[in-house]
């Protein structure tokens, strides 16, 4: 069963904000297009505990043929349908005040029995696994069973890595403690760990943690970038061996489950629900490794203008320059972005103005509470709703509602287009949209602004949007792919493995010229997404797709082939969405193309800068 679609984006709590009672109702979102009320809430809520028991008349049924697994799919659907628009109404209630009883609650129950509902169904995807190849194409040849079509044949493909009942059952009792080291790292970091303080500008103290941590890193003062990178790492060192330990039992689990269910790696295991060829991850590495030196240029570039000596790991995150004093209310936000989408026509526009505007998909700014960041919720039944905490006098909080907004309009035109069962986009694609938007919006700011000072920031926001998401979620992804490598060569893997890795990684990512503190060889066992490894190579092909579309839009016009893309959902693998959107990311012409991208920007920045 699948309940959710939702991208969340966080940054750090402010504080001296109204509380909820206080905000006007135009600048919240309606949840009444969910539920006009928490009593039709709570209707659903006993309506789905109703609903869901009546799949067990189905088990041990499924191989009496299309009729019998239809009509269980069929519940499987309505249950779902409902779960998931109560899942949506309880979560954003909640991210509204995370203070408020009633909504923490409402989750509490909730995911009780969502636990019971979760167990009710388990037997589905088994049951129809073990049925013979015949009985299982004559599910796939069945007219009633059209709709579900993609979805059986993924089942179908996880035939050959699906272990006999008893076998299935030891790994699911184990799943737990064969898991537990991601709940000893999270425990460790943001519970145990403490950092210290660091000396602000005016000289008082202000706490470290891992959420200040980068907003350290982002102050014009060098000696407090320093101050707090050390501090940081002389904790993460103090816990290295078990971080390291951590990070080693991680790696054994997937390739402990890759083996476990017959796959050649633990990279391909993972990269096999999704159909991508172990090809393109690799080719992925190999593209970005060639244009490294264009990298060590802009590095280069950025030492100067921050009139640096040598530059370190904590001087890639403090703006080149000094962002641009900016004033824009929501309502012109809100027209910046929309006029900067207008290659998508008047459909797309009208239909994002109108979610932001009256349609009130968004929930604007902050209040006491409220959760912090920003994200987009998606659902079939509902609207893509939006939390923002939108600050006017914060120009890249515009960015922020443009990447969000990418993301709410797949949610609307797959949801539009597609049944219940396919309109969950994978999260290969799911940052296209969203990119997509965010480099329409540089490409209508630059060709709008005249302002060198303006055009020289807007130009380095790209440019270190680039770096983060391309270069260096490809260093994460080559040391997940080395680490994992190891393990299967049966090297071992220990505290020592892991700096040597990435100490070579570092040298290859930053280049000759770069000053690379020997504390950052710990950065591989801080990294949350090496927990649960072979996710970060998505970002990096996502931005490369979602260059490779807008370019193709901006360029042609034509738009056609963009909005099959944002209309299709789950209905097909992810590669081949993409080929039908007219993108390959089976060559290595997408990648390319972004790494190029990267370098026109840094010398436009650069020729820029000469003036």
């Amino acid at each position: 069963m699948s309940w959710m679609n939702k991208f969340f984006h966080t940054d750090a709590v402010t504080s001296g904000i109204p509380i909820r009672t206080e905000v006007r109702v135009e600048d919240t979102w309606d949840l009444t297009l969910l539920y006009p009320d928490a009593a039709a809430w709570e209707n659903d809520f006993l309506r789905m505990q109703e609903l869901f028991p009546g799949i067990t008349a189905f088990r041990g049924r499924l191989a009496e043929g299309p009729f019998v697994v239809h009509q269980a799919l069929l519940l499987d659907d309505k249950v779902s349908r409902i779960v998931e628009r109560l899942v949506q109404f309880a979560g954003l209630k909640a991210s509204e005040d995370s203070a408020n009883e009633e909504s923490l609650s409402r989750e509490a129950r909730l995911e009780g029995v969502l636990l019971r509902v979760g167990e009710a169904f388990s037997f589905l995807s088994p049951e129809l696994q073990a049925l013979s190849d015949e009985a299982f194409q004559a599910l796939l040849e069945s007219p009633e069973l059209a709709d579900w079509g993609i979805t059986l044949k993924k089942l179908q493909r996880m035939k050959p890595h699906t272990l006999s009942a008893p076998e299935e059952r030891l790994l699911a009792l184990g799943s737990a403690a064969v898991h537990g080291h991601s709940e000893t790292f999270s425990q460790l970091m943001n519970v145990d760990m403490t950092f210290g303080q660091v000396t602000d500008e005016d000289g008082s103290k202000k706490e470290l943690t891992q959420s200040s941590f980068s907003s350290f890193l982002t102050r014009k003062d060098p000696a407090i970038r320093k101050e707090a990178f050390h501090k940081f790492y002389d904790e993460i060192s103090a816990h290295k061996y078990t971080l390291a330990a951590s990070l080693a039992n991680s790696v054994k689990a997937g390739v402990f489950h890759a083996r476990a269910r017959n796959f050649p790696s633990a990279l391909e295991a993972s990269l096999f629900s999704d159909d991508v060829p172990v090809g393109v991850y690799d080719g992925l590495v190999g593209s970005v490794r060639n244009h490294l030196p264009e990298l060590y240029k802009y590095y280069e570039l950025r030492r100067q203008v921050l009139g640096l000596e040598e530059i370190h790991h904590y001087d890639t995150y403090v703006p080149m320059l000094s962002e641009v004093q900016s004033n824009i209310p929501w309502d012109e936000a809100v027209g910046l972005v929309t006029s900067a989408l207008h290659p998508l026509g008047k459909d797309y526009t009208a239909i994002l103005g109108d979610g932001l505007g009256a349609g009130r998909w968004c929930d604007r700014y902050e209040n006491k509470g409220k959760r912090s960041g920003a994200f987009s919720y998606g659902t079939f039944s509902g609207p893509p709703y939006i939390l923002m905490n939108y600050k006017q006098d914060v120009f890249s909080d515009v960015y922020t509602l443009a990447h969000e907004a990418g993301h709410s309009m797949h949610s609307w035109f797959s949801r539009k287009a597609q049944v219940f069962q396919n309109y969950h986009y994978p999260i290969f694609l799911a940052e296209v949209a969203s990119t997509f938007n965010e480099i329409l919006l540089t490409e209508h700011l630059l060709a709008t602004t005249e302002d060198p000072q303006r055009r020289a920031m807007i130009l380095n926001r790209q440019i270190d949007d680039l770096r983060g998401t391309l270069f260096r979620q490809t260093m994460f992804a080559e040391f997940e792919r080395s680490i994992h490598a190891a393990e299967e060569a049966g090297e071992g893997l220990t505290l020592e493995s892991f700096r040597r890795i990435y100490r070579e990684l570092l040298a290859a990512y930053f280049g000759p010229d770069f000053a690379i503190d020997e504390e950052l060889e710990l950065e591989g066992l801080r990294i949350p997404h090496f927990y649960n490894a072979f996710y970060v190579y998505k970002y990096a092909t996502g931005i490369s797709a979602a260059a490779a579309l807008a370019k193709q839009v901006l360029e042609s016009g034509e738009t056609e082939r963009y909005m099959q893309f944002l209309s299709s959902g789950g209905s097909r693998f992810p590669i081949e969405t993409l080929a039908e959107a007219g993108v390959d990311m089976l060559s290595l012409e997408p990648v390319d193309a972004a790494l190029s991208l990267f370098s026109r920007r840094v010398a436009e920045l650069s020729e820029l800068l000469a003036k």
